[in-house]
């Protein structure tokens, strides 16, 4: 059986799991369009921020990998972001702004963000920059 190549990552809009993400935060912008307005300086707001900061953090920790601890904080912003939003998914479920089918859709998409997210905060150095050693005198 022949294995199909690698795509080489060159930034981080190579990465599965920001893609899902990035096409979560538009799905998420366009439904929360239809919430109520008394829902705009709460519900709304917070479910497009925390959707939106998955990939902003996924971004800085691409960005990042020179330094492990780095990485592996804004993985962990990422990580935390994509749970809040699956907390907003919730509300809006239960509060009838989505209906249960698109709710659990979007949820369940969210796990599938959380647990890329994890697997690359479990392999970490898998994915850091390696830095060129200096001679030695």
């Amino acid at each position: 059986m022949v294995q199909k190549p690698k795509k080489l990552l060159n930034t981080h809009e190579d990465l599965e799991v920001y893609q899902i993400a990035f096409n979560l935060a538009m799905e998420i912008f366009e439904l929360s369009k239809k919430f109520p307005g008394s829902e705009k300086y709460s519900l709304i707001d917070q479910i497009r921020r925390s959707s939106r900061s998955v990939c902003a953090n996924l971004a800085e920790a691409w960005r990042r990998r020179r330094y492990k601890g780095s990485f592996l904080l804004r993985l962990n912003d990422a990580e935390a972001e994509a749970a809040e939003s699956q907390v907003w998914l919730k509300f809006a479920v239960k509060c009838q702004y989505l209906d249960i089918e698109t709710g659990r859709k979007l949820y369940g998409q969210y796990n599938k963000v959380l647990g890329l997210i994890v697997i690359m905060t479990n392999n970490a150095d898998k994915w850091l920059l390696k830095t060129p050693k200096s001679p030695k005198p």
